[in-house]
């Protein structure tokens, strides 16, 4: 051991998360002695890959499986990302983000009447927020309307102020604005895969495929990979993980910005919907489709031996719980539906029947596969209780920190990483955070984050 390799604490991990929690520990603490390694040569592309995501700030305005308490917790938590990047000259900021309008879209009568009761509930949260019907709709959206049934009822709930975030772009400045700090050694390691974690007297080792590195904290904020880890010191034996995958259709520019549907609130992943891309000129994609396939990375089939250790697939209690899970008369018909989605050739016929919902003149014709497009969505499972876990999952340890932060991870990832700053300060009282500077220059100000700050909290529902 020496002090080249040895650091105060050590961050695995370089997406959004990652680099969020590099950022606030080298701008808001006075920790001296930081470390992010990540295994890839680049910051940001693994789920924070715009191809791998809907590249949306999810504030809780159209996603309509946020109940209010989880809205009134996520707009100023991901908004922080907005302030963010305000802070940076127009140059830094362009490759990042980006406004742009959207809408949630119900359609027929129970879905409007459920869209107008979403709108008294959550109103208040959002001040540029419309509640729209057929003719403004047809302004802002004309080829929602254009060819529909004229007796189909149709609201939709509209912002001006949408943002489409590059959430790859946006974890290289994080990282490269930590870097910047002065008068702290913060270093960033790529292309250094951690092989393995192993608990000593005074801290951790770190084996990598380039040496060791030692920490006295460890915070693994690596989504899925994450319970892996977890597992291999002890912790977390009772999850496990259902691995589903998203795929992506493209068609013409058909959408001005980001429309989605009236969502489930018992799935766990989101209604079709319809995007420009970041990527891509004049195109609209549409996704995510959904299905079960037993990786940790999008087209990765190497990472299939990563999932069986982290999910504990030879446990009987694991296959009891997919069982249970995955055999609900909803959950099995959505999957089973959104596997015909996939199918080669005709996978794209029964893929248009859910586009045609949002734009009725589609023809078979205007839909092409996105290849290499779209992401995993890994669920985590209780298999104590045969239930499945939304949102993010936490694990802590003995001064380790284990996140998975599935969407809207990155969203709220600056949000996230003042409240592991928090638990920093608990692993060590001698740690200062600068939380309340934090809060003045990242926290919006028609929506703070409350009295009671749910940072603080055991629990939040990303």
């Amino acid at each position: 051991m020496n002090d080249n390799n040895t650091y105060d604490v050590a961050i695995i991990g370089g997406g959004a998360s990652g680099t969020a929690f590099l950022y606030v520990l080298a701008k808001y603490t006075n920790i001296k002695n930081i470390v992010l390694i990540e295994k890839y040569e680049e910051l940001g592309i693994v789920n924070s890959n715009p191809v791998n995501n809907s590249q949306t700030l999810h504030v809780g305005d159209i996603e309509t499986n946020y109940p209010l308490e989880k809205a009134r917790q996520v707009m100023p938590a991901a908004m922080m990302v907005k302030r963010y990047t305000d802070s940076l000259s127009e140059e830094e900021k362009k490759p990042i983000i980006s406004s742009i309008q959207k809408m949630v879209l119900a359609i027929g009568k129970d879905e409007v009447e459920e869209l107008e009761k979403r709108f008294l509930e959550i109103g208040e949260l959002y001040p540029t927020l419309k509640k729209i019907g057929r003719k403004e709709i047809e302004e802002l959206e004309p080829e929602i309307i254009k060819g529909r049934d004229s007796k189909e009822l149709v609201l939709a709930l509209y912002n001006p102020e949408g943002y489409a975030v590059n959430f790859g772009n946006l974890a290289k400045s994080l990282g490269e604005k930590a870097k910047q700090i002065k008068e702290k050694r913060i270093d960033i390691l790529l292309g250094q895969k951690v092989e393995k974690i192993e608990k000593g007297d005074s801290g951790y080792t770190l084996h990598s495929s380039r040496g060791n590195v030692y920490a006295d904290v460890v915070v693994v904020d690596t989504d899925a990979y994450s319970l892996g880890f977890a597992k291999s010191l002890g912790y977390g034996k009772e999850f496990s993980l259902i691995p589903i995958a998203g795929s992506f259709y493209f068609t013409p520019q058909k959408l001005q910005g980001k429309v989605y549907r009236v969502q489930d609130k018992r799935m766990p992943f989101a209604a079709v919907h319809g995007d420009p891309d970041l990527t891509k000129s004049n195109v609209t994609r549409w996704g995510p489709t959904a299905r079960f396939y037993p990786v940790l990375e999008a087209r990765k089939i190497g990472t299939m031996k990563d999932f069986f250790s982290s999910a504990g697939i030879f446990r009987i209690k694991t296959w009891i719980s997919f069982g249970a899970i995955l055999l609900d008369p909803l959950r099995f018909w959505y999957l089973l539906k959104n596997l015909f989605y996939d199918l080669p050739f005709v996978g794209t016929y029964f893929f248009l029947g859910e586009v045609k919902k949002i734009i009725p003149t589609l023809r078979w014709s205007d839909i092409t596969r996105a290849k290499n497009y779209g992401g995993m969505r890994l669920q985590r499972v209780d298999t104590n209780t045969r239930s499945l876990l939304l949102g993010e999952g936490k694990i802590l340890g003995d001064n380790i920190l284990f996140n998975m932060s599935p969407s809207p991870g990155a969203s709220v990832s600056l949000y996230n990483a003042m409240r592991d700053a928090d638990q920093i300060i608990k692993f060590n009282p001698k740690v200062t955070f600068a939380k309340e500077d934090m809060l003045r220059d990242l926290c919006v100000t028609h929506t703070p984050l409350g009295e009671s700050d749910p940072s603080l909290s055991d629990t939040y529902a990303s």
